[in-house]
C-alpha cells in the first residue's frame, strides 16, 4: 500500500471523504451545481486562545485553477475563534470535493505553527531549533519544519527541509556518534578534525558520565574552537535540570569559558521554558512543536445562489472580518449590511480578508519566507493583550 500522495493527487480530490463524493454523483444526476459561499473557520481552539494560521499557501496552491472566488488571511495571521480565515464562492461542485484535504492541510500547519509560536514567545528571546521531524511521518517533513519555523523557530535540523526552505540545518551531535567512539572527548577531536569549519561546534556532554566533569574536559581540549555543549540528558537522570545547567554554567565561567553556549533538548514542554531561558541559551523542541493537536477547522456553507443558509448553530450570508486599526478591535460582521465604525472607537475600519483568487487565478503574490516568518512575530506583538501568553 502506498501511504503517500503526491500534490496533484490530493488536488484531483483524491483525498476526499465519501460523502463528498456521494453528494458529487447526486448533484449531477439531478442537474443542481448551484453557487454556493463556504466559510471556514474554528470554533474553539484545543489549548490557548489564539491561532496562527499556517497551510494557508498549500490551500491556495490546491484552489489554483478551481472555477471559484477566494478570500483569507494572510499566511501567518494571528485568528482568533469563529472567525473566517478562507471564504470560497463558486459553483459548488467545483470545490466541494476539495474540503477534506483544505481543512487537513489547514488544521496541522496551524496547530504546529501556533505551537512554535507560543514556545517561542515562552523562552523570552532564546533561540529554538526545532528538532521534531523524528516524531510525525517522514513524508511529512518539510511541512512540519515550515510551520515550526514560520512560528518563529530560528533553525530546524532536517536537511531537505532546510534546502527548501533556503536555510542552513542546524544541529550538534547525536549520541550515536559518541557511543561508537566510546568516549565523548574522542567523538568531540574526530568532529572538529573532520566537519567544516564553519559548523559550529557543539558537543554532546552526557552520554557517559557527569555532566559538570564531561563538560571541564570537552572545554579544556578545544578551548576556543568549542561554541556550545548541549545537554539531553533524561528524565530519569535529570532531578533538578535547573540546578544541573547552573552548575556546568559555573564550573565553565570559573575556568574561562563563558563564551560557551549551553544548549537544552530533551523532551521539553511549552510551560519548561520560562524558568529556564535566564540559563539556558539555545533550546531544542520537538514532539511538543511537532506533535502539536491540529485545529479543529470546519467548512460551512452560508449562501446558496445568493441566499443566506446555514445549518442551525451557524451564522448565515457571507461575512466580513473588520479590524480598527487604532484600537485593535476586531469584528465579524455580515458582509451584506453597510460597515459600521467602530463601536470602540468610532474610527474607519477594514476587513482583513483579502480576495486572493478570482476564477481561480491568483491575484496577491505570496510573501517570501522571511517576510512571513517577520509577519507572525508583528503580529504577535500586536494582540499581546488577547494572547494570554
Amino acid at each position: 500500500m502506498r501511504t503517500v500522495l503526491s500534490f496533484e493527487e490530493i488536488r484531483s480530490g483524491a483525498v476526499t471523504d465519501v460523502y463528498f463524493e456521494r453528494t458529487e454523483a447526486i448533484l449531477k444526476a439531478k442537474g443542481l451545481n448551484p453557487r454556493t459561499r463556504a466559510e471556514v473557520f474554528l470554533k474553539h481552539f484545543p489549548y490557548g486562545t489564539f491561532g496562527v494560521l499556517a497551510g494557508m499557501e498549500e490551500a491556495l496552491g490546491l484552489l489554483a485553477g478551481v472555477d471559484a472566488d477566494v478570500e483569507a488571511l494572510p499566511e501567518g495571521s494571528v485568528f482568533f475563534a469563529r472567525e473566517p480565515v478562507l471564504v470560497l464562492e463558486g459553483p459548488y461542485l467545483s470545490f466541494g470535493r476539495l474540503e477534506t484535504a483544505l481543512l487537513g492541510v489547514l488544521s496541522q500547519a496551524s496547530g504546529i505553527a501556533t505551537k512554535a509560536a507560543r514556545c517561542v514567545k515562552k523562552a523570552t528571546g532564546r533561540p529554538i531549533v526545532h528538532f521534531g521531524a523524528r516524531r510525525m511521518h517522514p513524508a511529512i517533513a518539510p511541512m512540519i519544519d515550515y510551520a515550526a519555523y514560520l512560528g518563529g523557530c530560528t533553525g530546524i535540523s532536517v536537511s531537505l527541509s532546510a534546502k527548501q526552505l533556503g536555510l542552513t540545518p542546524q544541529g550538534t551531535m547525536p549520541h550515536a556518534l559518541i557511543l561508537v567512539f566510546k568516549d565523548t572527548l574522542e567523538a568531540a577531536m574526530a568532529f572538529d578534525e573532520l566537519i567544516p569549519k564553519d559548523v559550529p561546534r557543539v558537543v554532546l556532554i552526557d552520554t557517559f558520565q557527569d555532566e559538570k566533569f564531561e563538560a571541564i574536559r570537552i572545554a579544556e581540549a578545544l578551548k576556543d574552537r568549542l561554541y556550545g555543549m548541549r545537554l539531553d540528558t533524561p528524565g530519569s537522570r535529570r532531578g533538578d535540570i535547573a540546578l544541573l545547567i547552573q552548575e556546568v554554567r559555573w564550573e565553565l565561567n570559573l575556568r574561562g569559558f563563558s563564551h560557551i553556549k549551553l544548549f537544552l533538548s530533551g523532551g521539553l514542554k511549552e510551560d519548561d521554558l520560562p524558568g529556564l531561558s535566564a540559563i539556558v541559551d539555545v533550546f531544542g523542541v520537538g514532539s511538543e512543536i511537532a506533535s502539536s493537536r491540529p485545529f479543529d477547522f470546519s467548512m460551512d456553507i452560508v449562501e446558496v445562489d445568493g441566499e443566506p443558509l446555514a445549518k442551525r448553530g451557524k451564522e448565515s450570508g457571507g461575512k466580513a472580518l473588520l479590524f480598527c486599526p487604532k484600537c485593535l478591535l476586531r469584528e465579524t460582521v455580515p458582509k451584506r449590511l453597510p460597515f459600521p465604525p467602530c463601536p470602540s472607537c468610532h474610527g474607519e475600519r477594514q476587513n482583513l480578508l483579502e480576495k486572493v483568487l478570482e476564477g481561480g487565478k491568483r491575484l496577491i503574490q505570496a510573501r517570501p519566507l522571511k517576510e512571513r516568518a517577520a509577519f507572525v512575530q508583528q503580529e504577535i506583538e500586536r494582540f499581546q493583550d488577547r494572547l494570554g501568553l
